[in-house]
């Protein structure tokens, strides 16, 4: 089944996020995967400095990160994309004087433009081993791949029109959304890795749970949902399997024929 490849979300998928772990029927049934040739990778809107150590503990060395914008297979970088850096000081500018910080992220690092804001801490605690280095100019210089902006909600709409074409939005956090190069998705990350492997998208599976996955499960040859996923997602999907702390990707991997 080496045609075939498997792409998993990782917070609300992969993770139980009730627990912080991945549950050992998951870490079993991926062991079934690579017992039977299925190519395996993640799909995350994290930077790949976030997920190294599950690279190493799920023996998965192909990944698809930052929503698209940065795309390993088998070890290699295959596609990658960037944030447009004149169009990015205009949205900081708009967004230091609404009081709003900003991150900065590529492959290795996080960078940000306020020395501490407490919301950033709270919102990315469970993302980041530290509190970003404080760095106004780093992206002015160095490609940046995915910016986190803190602002709820009922802030977000002039950031959206005024930057419309130019970047993507998806809200991740009740605090913050990501800022994406435009067009990208974790759909547009799957449809350039396979562009570079006899994979067809046909025989593609993906796994999620969130407003980020819509695309790819819309997009896969079979998308299944987490049954603790957003309704949005569910939607989506060609299946709903159980949440992931009942074996969710045990039995999705199942229905799939997979394992």
């Amino acid at each position: 089944m080496r045609d075939k490849m498997v792409f998993f979300d990782i917070d609300g998928t992969l993770i139980d996020e009730t627990t912080g772990k991945i549950p050992d029927s998951t870490k079993e049934a991926l062991h079934k995967l690579r017992q039977n040739g299925v190519h395996t990778g993640i799909a995350t809107g994290r930077a790949p400095f976030m997920f190294e150590h599950l690279l190493k503990e799920l023996e998965m060395d192909s990944f698809i990160s930052f929503n698209g914008s940065y795309v390993v297979f088998e070890g290699e970088v295959i596609y990658k994309t960037n944030l447009d850096v004149e169009r990015l000081k205009q949205l900081e500018k708009l967004a230091v004087e609404a009081g709003h910080p900003l991150v900065f992220l590529d492959h290795t690092s996080a960078t940000t433009n306020l020395e501490y804001a407490e919301v950033v801490y709270e919102s990315t605690k469970h993302l980041l081993p530290e509190y970003p280095q404080f760095d106004q100019t780093y992206y002015h210089s160095n490609d940046v791949y995915q910016a986190l902006l803190f602002c709820d909600e009922d802030f977000e709409q002039p950031y959206r029109t005024g930057y419309k074409g130019t970047f993507d939005f998806i809200r991740w956090h009740q605090h913050a959304i990501d800022v994406m190069p435009y067009g990208g998705s974790k759909a547009k990350g799957i449809e350039e890795l396979l562009k570079r492997t006899t994979i067809h998208r046909e025989n593609t599976f993906s796994f999620g749970d969130a407003l980020n996955d819509i695309e790819m499960l819309q997009s896969s040859g079979m998308g299944i949902a987490m049954g603790n996923g957003r309704s949005e997602a569910k939607r989506a999907a060609n299946y709903v399997t159980k949440p992931v702390g009942e074996d969710g990707i045990w039995h999705g991997l199942k229905y799939a024929g997979l394992i």
